[in-house]
């Protein structure tokens, strides 16, 4: 159902030349930066794109992904508390709180380089409906998207087996289908073929081409297509 709640997202980066670690493995110190950027460009911009957004803070104290996150239309909030991502998300939304007061907020991971604005914004009416939810990630493990409505606060639980820990603070889990984009966050070289598969934004799908990762996803669908044909093998 569709909500006429809008929403100000906090979206927490830490400095690039320490972002994406776990993609070491597959693209180096030199292009992870740039990957991290792209990821973060393409999710800002889809989420500006979302009708059910009013606006979008990030919370950063890198000064080329602040510039260019503020070019394409976002609020820079300098990550002051130094103190992990929690603490980023909380001093983001209380930024927001204290211009807006009855501000819904929602913490949005920053990379969701295959974002569709339509899917955000599906997300986004169902967490009206609840008050405070949260979107379990892609692995039922994490989570991307926290949202509290107004007057309640976000207490962001992010990192690790964050879907429990928010499940125990009584928050409720959204369960709206078909908004694979929004759980989609990309932390692996596998995670990040599968986002190629559902198809990325325009800054990643030119920075995995320049690094030279562009066929991970056809090597997805391969795999997949292996995988399919054995379990029907096994099971004729």
């Amino acid at each position: 159902m569709r909500s006429s709640t809008v929403w100000d997202l906090v979206v927490p980066l830490k400095p690039l030349r320490l972002a994406k670690s776990r993609l070491a493995g597959a693209a180096g110190d030199a292009v992870r930066p740039g990957l991290a950027l792209a990821f973060a460009q393409d999710t800002v911009a889809a989420a500006l794109a979302c009708r059910a957004v009013r606006a979008v803070t990030v919370v950063t104290d890198d000064p080329v992904a602040g510039a260019e996150l503020a070019g394409l239309g976002a609020r820079i909030v300098p990550d002051t508390p130094a103190a992990g991502l929690n603490a980023a998300l909380a001093h983001g939304a209380a930024a927001i709180r204290r211009d807006a007061p009855d501000a819904a907020v929602a913490a949005l991971g920053a990379d969701l380089p295959a974002l569709r604005p339509a899917e955000l914004a599906a997300v986004l009416d169902a967490a009206a409906a609840a008050g405070r939810a949260f979107l379990p990630d892609a692995a039922g493990i994490g989570t991307t998207l926290l949202a509290a409505a107004a007057g309640l606060a976000l207490a962001p639980a992010f990192g690790g087996p964050s879907r429990a820990r928010h499940r125990a603070s009584g928050a409720r889990e959204i369960r709206t289908p078909g908004v694979d984009s929004v759980r989609r966050d990309v932390d692996t070289a596998e995670d990040l073929a599968v986002a190629l598969g559902l198809g990325v934004g325009p800054r990643t799908a030119l920075a995995a081409s320049a690094a030279g990762l562009a066929g991970l996803a056809r090597g997805a669908k391969r795999r997949g297509a292996e995988g399919a044909e054995r379990q029907s093998a096994e099971g004729a």
